[in-house]
C-alpha cells in the first residue's frame, strides 16, 4: 500500500496532503470507513421506511422550501434536481490542483459516516481522484454558507454523467468519460445530493492550497529580504537574540534567528556602518515577517479542524438514533481565517515594496535607480512603480470579505460568511505577493553588484548564482518586463520540501 493513502479516522494534516500530491498517491477507504458509510446509509433507509415525518433535505425541499414534503417515489429526482439546479457557478475555472484537493476533502468528510451517502458514491469520487478526472468548477457562486453550494454542485455533476471534466489535459462531456471508463451514472438516493453540496470543501481546499503557497512565499520573502539588507548595507543588530527574548512572539524570534543564519559569514553585514539605524522596512523585518508566520500558524489550526470535520447537513447519528439539522456548513471560521491570511500576506508584499523603494533611492552609495549613467538610463525606476501598483491592488483585495452578508433563499439563509470570496481573493493576493518579492529580488541582486568585491554570505551567494542564470545584471535600459517574469518564475521554481518550510517558518516539526 506504499503508493496509497488510506482514508480513515486518522486526521489529515497539511504535510500529509502535500505528500499525497507530491507522490501522486491514490486513495482507498479503510475497512472502518466502509463500515461507517454503510451503517449510516442502512440506518437512513430504515428511518425512511418506518418514519413518515418530514426530515429536512431528505424528504423535503431545500432552503425556504424546507416544509414542502416530497413523495418517496420522487426522492432520487429530488436529489438530482438539487445538483443540477445548484450548478450555477461562473467566472474563471478553479485550478485543477485545487479541484483535486476538493475531491480529497469531500471524500474525507463523507467517510465519517454521518452523511447518509451510498458507498458507491464515495467510491466514484475516489475513482475521479485516482484517475485525475477533474470536474469543471468555477470561482464564483458560493456565499460560503449552506456550504459551497454552486462549486460543489459542479464537482458532483459528473457523478450523474453531466457537466464537463478534464482528463489528461483533454476536455470531455462527463457522460462520454463515464462510457470510456465503463462506469454507469450514480443514481442518487435520499440525502445524497445535499451531502454532496452542503459542505465547505471549496473554501477549505483553497485554504490548504493557500497555506502551502503562503509558507513558501513567506520563506522566500525572508531570503530576499536578507539579500536586500546586505545590498542596502544594513545592520544586523536588530536581529540580535536579546532583542527578541524580551518580546518573544514565536514568529518574530524565528525570523531573527533565520536572518542570523542566512547572513552568517557575510562580508557586507560585518563591515563597519556609517549609519546608526536602518529604516523600519529593514529594521522591523522580524516583527513584520514574524507576525505573518504566527498568522499562518493560526490559519492552519482553523483549516485542519475544518478538513477533518463533517460539514454537510443534516447530520446523521445512527447510534444515537438522531437526525439533526444544524449549521456545520456555515463557513464563518474559514472566512475569518482567510481574511486574516489575506491581511498577513499583503503585509509581506507591503514591506517588500518599501525595501524596493529604499534600494532605488540613491542612498548609501548606491546609484539612483541602480544603474550606471542615470538620466540616460531610467534603470530600476519603473519596477518600483509596478510593485507599488500591485501593493495597492492587494490592499483592496485584503478588505475583509467576511464582514459582508447578503440574505438569500427567501430569507431562510439570512446570514452568510462570504468565505468563498475570501478564498479566491487570497489566491490572487498571494500570487501578487510572489510578484512583488520577485521584483525585490531583481532590485536587491542588482544593488548587490554595486557592493563588489564585497560579498554577502556563502548561502545567499549560492542562491544568487542560480538566480543570475535566468536574470542577468542590467547594464543599461532594456525591456524589464522580461526580467520581472523570469524572476517570478525563478521563485516559483524554487523547490522546497514542505517539511523544510514548516521547520523554517516555525522551527518545529508539524508532524
Amino acid at each position: 500500500m506504499a503508493n496509497y493513502h488510506i482514508i480513515s479516522s486518522e486526521k489529515l494534516d497539511i504535510v500529509t496532503i502535500y505528500n499525497i500530491f507530491k507522490d501522486n498517491k491514490k486513495l482507498k477507504l479503510s475497512e472502518a470507513s466502509i463500515a461507517s458509510i454503510n451503517a449510516c446509509k442502512t440506518y437512513l433507509n430504515e428511518k425512511l421506511a418506518t418514519n413518515k415525518t418530514p426530515m429536512y433535505g431528505i424528504n423535503t425541499g431545500f432552503g425556504s422550501l424546507y416544509d414542502v414534503k416530497i413523495s418517496d417515489k420522487d426522492l432520487t429526482k429530488l436529489q438530482e434536481n438539487l445538483v443540477m439546479s445548484h450548478a450555477c457557478g461562473t467566472g474563471d475555472r478553479v485550478p485543477e490542483s485545487v479541484v483535486k484537493v476538493m475531491l480529497l476533502l469531500k471524500i474525507q468528510s463523507l467517510s465519517y459516516g454521518h452523511s447518509g451517502v451510498q458507498l458507491q458514491t464515495v467510491e466514484r469520487l475516489i475513482d475521479f481522484f485516482n484517475n485525475d478526472i477533474f470536474p469543471f468548477v468555477f470561482t464564483q457562486g458560493s456565499l460560503g454558507a449552506s456550504g459551497d453550494l454552486a462549486p460543489l454542485a459542479h464537482l458532483a455533476l459528473p457523478l450523474l454523467g453531466k457537466g464537463n471534466v478534464v482528463h489528461k489535459g483533454e476536455v470531455y462531456d462527463a457522460s462520454e468519460l463515464l462510457d470510456n471508463f465503463g462506469w454507469q451514472p450514480i443514481q442518487l438516493q435520499a440525502k445524497e445530493g445535499l451531502a454532496l453540496l452542503n459542505g465547505t470543501q471549496f473554501m477549505s481546499a483553497y485554504g490548504v492550497y493557500l497555506l502551502l503557497m503562503s509558507h513558501k512565499t513567506s520563506y522566500l520573502g525572508d531570503i530576499v529580504a536578507a539579500i536586500s539588507l546586505d545590498a542596502f548595507d544594513g545592520r544586523i543588530d536588530p536581529f540580535h537574540d536579546l532583542v527578541h527574548e524580551v518580546r518573544p512572539h514565536p514568529g518574530q524570534r524565528k525570523v531573527a534567528k533565520r536572518f542570523n543564519e542566512l547572513l552568517a559569514d557575510s562580508e557586507l553585514i560585518k563591515r563597519k556602518k556609517q549609519h546608526v539605524q536602518d529604516p523600519y522596512s529593514f529594521r522591523c523585518i522580524p516583527q513584520v515577517h514574524g507576525a505573518t508566520k504566527d498568522t499562518l500558524d493560526f490559519v492552519e489550526k482553523v483549516i485542519l479542524t475544518e478538513i477533518n470535520s463533517v460539514t454537510d447537513n443534516p447530520n446523521i447519528f445512527s447510534e444515537e438514533d438522531l437526525i439533526i439539522s444544524g449549521g456545520n456548513f456555515h463557513g464563518q471560521p474559514l472566512a475569518l481565517a482567510l481574511d486574516y491570511l489575506k491581511i498577513a500576506m499583503a503585509e509581506i508584499g507591503n514591506i517588500s515594496e518599501r525595501r524596493i523603494f529604499q534600494l532605488v533611492s540613491g542612498l548609501r552609495g548606491l546609484p539612483a535607480f541602480l544603474v550606471d549613467n542615470p538620466g540616460l538610463n531610467s534603470g530600476f525606476m519603473i519596477p518600483q512603480y509596478t510593485a507599488a501598483s500591485i501593493v495597492s491592488a492587494n490592499k483592496q483585495l485584503a478588505s475583509p470579505a467576511s464582514i459582508d452578508s447578503i440574505v438569500s433563499s427567501n430569507g431562510q439563509e439570512d446570514h452568510v460568511s462570504m468565505g468563498a470570496n475570501a478564498a479566491t481573493q487570497a489566491y490572487t493576493l498571494i500570487r501578487n505577493v510572489e510578484r512583488i518579492i520577485a521584483i525585490e529580488l531583481m532590485n536587491a541582486s542588482q544593488a548587490l553588484e554595486f557592493r563588489r568585491p564585497h560579498k554577502t554570505s556563502p548561502l545567499l551567494e549560492s542562491f544568487l548564482k542560480h538566480y543570475r542564470k535566468v536574470v542577468p545584471f542590467i547594464k543599461e535600459d532594456q525591456i524589464l518586463h522580461i526580467d520581472i517574469e523570469a524572476s517570478i518564475q525563478f521563485l516559483r521554481d524554487v523547490d522546497i520540501e514542505v517539511e523544510e518550510l514548516f521547520l523554517n517558518n516555525y522551527g518545529v516539526d508539524k508532524h
